[in-house]
């Protein structure tokens, strides 16, 4: 009986790729800006199974003996997002960046928005912070009870409504009319509804999110396990990444330390196959909101809650820790940033190994399909056999 717990530390980069000049994020280094954040800021946890030992690593410092496999990732799919980062861990390359809206969505697929919707208007239309655009419209939202349309710098669509004037499960069937709407060349990675509530000066964005994702192929690790009879439960936003796709149950989280709640939870009821987490509140709600302290807070709170993932583990149990992008909370703008993501994989007795630099984040899955002996993914290098016992 093998289990894989594989953590998602959403947007916790670790410095510039070499091709960063191509998306304008020469100099982002999200861990060294958190770590610069906070007086006293240490990851004791996860420097002891060699976090700080990771080649370039900045902000962390290294033990003399490290107790994990550790390195680092480049990206090769065409891309800095959430969608592009989860796919090529698992296998799925994508050369061709998803579309995106700088200057708002063209007027034909707004008229037919609202057409095949029946609402009767919308605000924004643009590419905005989520919190400024919801300070900026949010009041004739809930007035007029037209949504707030807007983008960012990924291959979004984004519908935001006050709760209690645009139920949730309105909010939903709205942006699965969306995804459907979204095809061909305006196929974007993701709709996303941005429930929230409250007054005017103080609307709070609310953990009802929910992400409707183009369907990633069925070449990947997770369907792969599927396909053979395993486990795969995602915990967080996991679900709605992929669309459902490879995915037997899941659970959705309202935080970081929710879901590692959740996780714990899954670890005493899986006994065979894959736990997949996303913790998004580094991305969320410190990276986009660039909140150094709290990006540095949120780290350590994760750090303080790892010694119950591993004393959770059994023998035969692998856990990873790594990211999907950065989102430097020091840097420029609000988007995330092209970075390296740190790699760290533990089985309990386990010499420490080096893995370098490893040429796409999609090592992860191909190691994750050696470990339960299924069917290869198309892209990625496996390091399973580097996890030795002593």
């Amino acid at each position: 009986m093998k289990r894989a717990i594989w953590i998602v530390l959403d947007s916790v980069g670790m410095g510039e790729l070499p091709d960063a000049k191509q998306f304008g994020d020469v100099g982002a280094n999200t861990i060294l800006s958190a770590s610069k954040a906070v007086d006293g800021f240490d990851l004791p946890n996860m420097r002891n199974l060699g976090y700080g030992n990771i080649v370039g690593m900045r902000g962390i410092s290294p033990v003399e003996k490290p107790m994990a496999a550790y390195g680092k990732l480049k990206e090769l799919s065409n891309g800095k997002d959430t969608t592009i980062g989860h796919w090529e861990m698992v296998g799925i390359y994508t050369p061709k960046a998803f579309p995106t809206y700088p200057n708002g969505f063209p007027k034909e697929i707004m008229d037919e928005f609202l057409l095949r919707t029946g609402e009767k208007g919308y605000y924004g239309n643009l590419a905005a912070s989520g919190t400024k655009i919801i300070e900026e419209y949010g009041q004739a939202q809930m007035e007029s009870g037209f949504p707030i349309i807007y983008t960012s710098a990924d291959s979004v669509f984004q519908i935001a409504a006050h709760e209690e004037v645009i139920p949730v499960e309105r909010l939903y069937e709205l942006c699965r009319i969306a995804r459907e709407l979204l095809t061909g060349e305006h196929e974007v990675a993701r709709v996303i509804a941005r429930p929230y509530i409250g007054t005017p000066g103080n609307f709070k964005r609310t953990s009802n999110r929910r992400d409707f994702s183009k369907l990633p192929d069925s070449a990947n690790t997770l369907c792969h396990l599927k396909d053979a009879g395993y486990t795969v439960a995602a915990v967080g936003k996991i679900e709605d990444i992929f669309a459902g796709v490879g995915i037997t149950e899941a659970k959705h989280t309202k935080d970081n330390m929710d879901g590692v709640d959740v996780t714990l939870e899954y670890m005493e009821t899986v006994k065979d196959g894959l736990i997949f987490t996303n913790l998004v509140e580094f991305d969320s709600t410190w990276g986009h909101r660039r909140d150094a302290v709290g990006y540095a807070k949120g780290l350590m709170d994760f750090d303080r809650r790892l010694p119950e993932l591993i004393s959770a583990m059994k023998e035969e149990d692998v856990l990873f820790i790594t990211a999907d992008h950065g989102c430097d909370p020091g840097f420029k703008g609000s988007d995330h940033t092209r970075e390296y993501v740190p790699i760290l994989a533990y089985r309990k007795g386990m010499k420490s190994v080096d893995l370098g630099i490893g040429k796409t984040y999609a090592d992860i899955g191909q190691t994750v399909c050696e470990m339960f002996g299924v069917k290869k993914v198309p892209n990625g290098e496996s390091f399973y056999n580097k996890l030795d016992r002593r």
